[in-house]
């Protein structure tokens, strides 16, 4: 393995926990829940990690009906965030970026330099076949990865799990959620 770039986490264990509820969405024409392997590998590191599976679904790759779930999902008070899987490709299927920046207020760019980074580190040049994104929408983070359980364990391990922990210092995305509807 390459050697690391980013510095160590940093998890302040003096402070509490807050488990925030996650919506899983998996986007495929093939998928069904009996062969999620990335949504199933996203439930289970979330769970693990102490958040709440708000809602899980699996979707076909159609832009209005991805654009809808998110929709839903972002007015919903009992989702504090949407992760999905799939999509994020180059082909003419892969509609969950289209359908996320049509609901962005907001997008996190650093997000998907990040993703990137650590993408490279484990498949090399492939990672530019990726478009995996992040923003807000109504107070709701929406995080998209790509379909494969490698890039969604690249995902949560080395970014969500530390930016959904309220412990991780300097800051992390929980401790900012009161504030993301301020005008």
């Amino acid at each position: 393995m390459p050697p690391t770039l980013a510095p160590a986490p940093r998890i302040d264990e003096s402070l509490p926990f807050v488990p925030v509820r996650i919506a899983v969405l998996t986007v495929s024409d093939t998928r069904s829940q009996a062969d999620d392997r990335s949504g199933d590998t996203l439930a289970a590191r979330l769970t693990e990690a102490g958040h709440i599976l708000a809602e899980r679904a699996i979707l076909k790759d159609d832009a209005e009906l991805i654009a809808a779930t998110f929709r839903n999902w972002i007015s919903d008070p009992l989702i504090d965030v949407i992760i999905s899987t799939g999509g994020t490709g180059l082909t003419g299927r892969d509609v969950t970026v289209e359908a996320a920046k049509a609901v962005f207020e907001k997008e996190i760019d650093g997000f998907s330099v990040i993703f990137h980074l650590i993408s490279y580190m484990t498949i090399g040049t492939s990672t530019v076949q990726s478009r995996a994104c992040a923003g807000l929408a109504g107070g709701t983070y929406i995080f998209c990865l790509p379909g494969s359980t490698g890039a969604v364990k690249d995902g949560w391990d080395h970014i969500l799990k530390y930016q959904l922990d309220s412990r991780h210092k300097p800051c992390n995305f929980v401790d900012i959620m009161p504030r993301l509807m301020e005008r």
